[in-house]
C-alpha cells in the first residue's frame, strides 16, 4: 500500500492529539506502519494545533508534505482554510462547521472572515462541514468532538471500521467509551 497521509488540525484543547493517536493506534492494529508527528504551537492558549498521520506498508518520514494529504480533518473552519495547502488535488476535506475565535479575534485585534466557508468550497471541491458539537452532544458530551470527526472520514480511509471502533474503546476505556463510540458512529453518518 502506497502511503496515506491524513491531515488534522484544530485549536488547542479540541482534542486534536486524541484523534491522532486513535488513526495512529488504528494504523498500528490493522499491521500497518505508522509515523505521527505533531506542532502544538500555542495550543494551551487556544491557538493552532496540527497532526500529521501517514499511514502505510513503509512509511519514512512522520511529516507530511503540502500538496500530499489524501484526508485533511479540522476541528474549525477557519483552520481548515488555513491548512488546506496540504491537501492533494483530489484530497477530501471534513470540517467541523462550528467556529471558534482565535485569541486575537476574541481580544478585539482582527475579525473572524465572514467568507471562510465559501473560500473553503473554492479551494476545495470535495469539502465537507458538519456540525460535529452538535453530534457530539447527541452522543453525551460536547467533548466528544473529535471522535466526530474521526468517524466523519472512517470511509475514506485504509483502515477497517471494526479496528477503529476497538481502539477508540480500547483508548476511552472507563472514561466515556460508550459516548465515544456514539460520537465515533455519529460522525460516520454525517460523513
Amino acid at each position: 500500500m502506497k502511503v496515506f497521509n491524513i491531515v488534522i488540525a484544530g485549536v488547542g484543547g479540541q482534542g486534536v492529539l486524541m484523534a491522532s493517536k486513535v488513526l495512529a493506534e488504528s494504523a498500528l492494529a490493522s499491521s500497518m506502519d505508522v509515523k505521527q508527528n505533531e506542532v502544538h504551537g500555542m495550543a494551551q492558549r487556544g491557538g493552532s494545533v496540527i497532526s500529521f498521520v501517514r499511514i502505510g506498508d513503509q512509511v519514512h518520514s512522520p511529516v507530511v508534505m503540502p500538496g500530499t494529504a489524501d484526508i485533511l480533518i479540522s476541528f474549525e473552519p477557519l483552520e481548515a482554510l488555513r491548512h488546506l495547502h496540504y491537501l492533494k488535488p483530489k484530497g477530501k476535506l471534513v470540517y467541523n462547521n462550528v467556529t471558534i475565535n482565535p485569541s486575537t479575534v476574541a481580544s478585539g485585534l482582527a475579525t473572524y472572515p465572514t467568507d471562510v466557508e465559501t473560500q473553503i468550497a473554492k479551494g476545495c471541491p470535495d469539502a465537507h462541514g458538519i456540525d460535529a458539537l452538535q453530534i457530539a452532544k447527541e452522543a453525551g458530551n460536547a467533548k466528544a468532538v473529535n471522535m466526530v470527526m474521526v468517524g466523519s472520514v472512517m470511509k475514506g480511509l485504509p483502515i477497517d471500521a471494526t479496528v477503529v471502533e476497538g481502539v477508540v474503546r480500547e483508548i476511552s476505556r472507563d472514561k466515556g467509551a460508550e459516548v465515544n463510540l456514539a460520537a465515533l458512529r455519529g460522525g460516520a453518518a454525517a460523513a
